[in-house]
This record gives structure tokens, sequence and C-alpha cells, in this order.
């Protein structure tokens, strides 16, 4: 039943032009978001919605995750940074994409949630993704640099440090504003970045120090 729902959604996004590429669809239907939801919320699991995780944080809605997987345009092999765990899906998804020789490196603030992110990665048999628990608004320096970095949560700004720490040619995805936000492109060359909205977005704001 839950494999029938995943194709429905899968075959809506790409109605919608949300998915785009094969790599992103065949990421979408491997990993079951049932399984990344409380359990009191597996029956809402493929509603193309944002879902409650606790700590007043959000599961992203299905359509905005792949809004992000296809505007960085990820490739086999890259090193990520994710910011903001959550419940593991979205690094679940990503990890499928860039295969078993990229790796994603996923900060997030709540040791709580992390816990929950990592048992819910090893329970899906994902083993190319290491949670953190930290200040992810400082990135995370000592896997530095990386190809991708992608934010699941609102800056006030474009986070200085995580431009720092994006390999040359890389690129990152941060929603700016707060509560209604822009979805920000940045594309670093050299030691100058360009930016671009991609689209509106609503996301829980990013908390540290170079955050709210």
């Amino acid at each position: 039943m839950s494999k029938d729902k995943r194709e429905r959604l899968v075959a809506s996004l790409k109605r919608e032009g949300r998915i785009k590429t094969l790599e992103v669809e065949k990421a979408f239907l491997e990993v079951s978001r049932e399984n990344f939801v409380p359990e009191m919320m597996k029956n809402y699991a493929y509603l193309d919605i944002p879902l409650e995780i606790g700590n007043s944080q959000t599961i992203s809605a299905p359509h905005m995750v792949a809004i992000m997987c296809e505007a960085l345009d990820i490739k086999k092999g890259q090193s990520i940074l994710e910011i903001g765990a959550g419940s593991g899906y979205h690094a679940a998804i990503v990890s499928k994409i860039v295969g078993e020789k990229g790796h994603i490196y996923t900060v997030e603030r709540f040791s709580s949630l992390a816990k929950r992110a990592k048992k819910n990665l090893e329970n899906a048999g994902i083993k190319n993704v290491t949670v953190e628990t930290g200040d992810g608004s400082e990135g995370l320096p000592q896997h530095a640099p990386y190809e991708r970095i992608y934010v699941t949560c609102a800056a006030p700004e474009i986070p200085r440090p995580m431009v720092d720490q994006l390999k040359d040619r890389g690129k990152m995805l941060v929603p700016v504003g707060r509560l209604i936000c822009n979805l920000e492109l940045i594309e670093k060359k050299g030691d100058k970045f360009t930016s671009k909205g991609i689209c509106g977005c609503s996301f829980v704001p990013l908390i540290g120090k170079h955050g709210f």
C-alpha cells in the first residue's frame, strides 16, 4: 500500500514539474517517507505537506525536497553538507543520488532529533550519511570543503561560514527570510559568489551564531 502511495506521489511531483530527472525520481521511489515520520503521522506520509516531527520542527513537504534536489544538480560521488537533519528523510533522498561513493554530513541542533535521524537512516540501511549535533549556522568545517550545501531552515542572510566551506564551483541552497522566505541558489567562483532566487518558501528558523 505505501509503495502505491509513494508511486502516486512521485507521479504527481513529475506532473507538476518538481521532479525533472531520473536520478531524483529513482531516489524518491527508493526511500519510504513513512519510516521518517512519527508513528501518529504515518497515514499522512505521502501527502505533499510538511509534518511535525517534534521539538517544533518539521519534515519538509516532498515537493520542496524535490525542488532543492533538482536545483542543486547533485552528482554521484559528491561530498554534501546538510544543515538541519530533522528526521533524516531529506538526507536519505540525497544519499541515493550521490550513491555509495558520495557522502552526506548533516548537522542537527536538537540531540533528540539527531539520535532519531541516525536511527531512521540506519533502519533504512543507509550508510553514507553522518549525523552530527551542533550549531548548523556555523556549517561543519571539519569535513569541508563540500561540493554542495543545503539548508533546511531559514537564515536571516546567506551564512558566510557555509560559503567559505563550499568548494570552488560548488553550489548551495539556503532559504533567506522570516517565515515567508526566498530560496536562494548560491554558486561559488573563486573567492566570490553569485546568488539567484529559486522560489518562495516557508521554513522553521535557523538558530545559532549566524542564524536568528
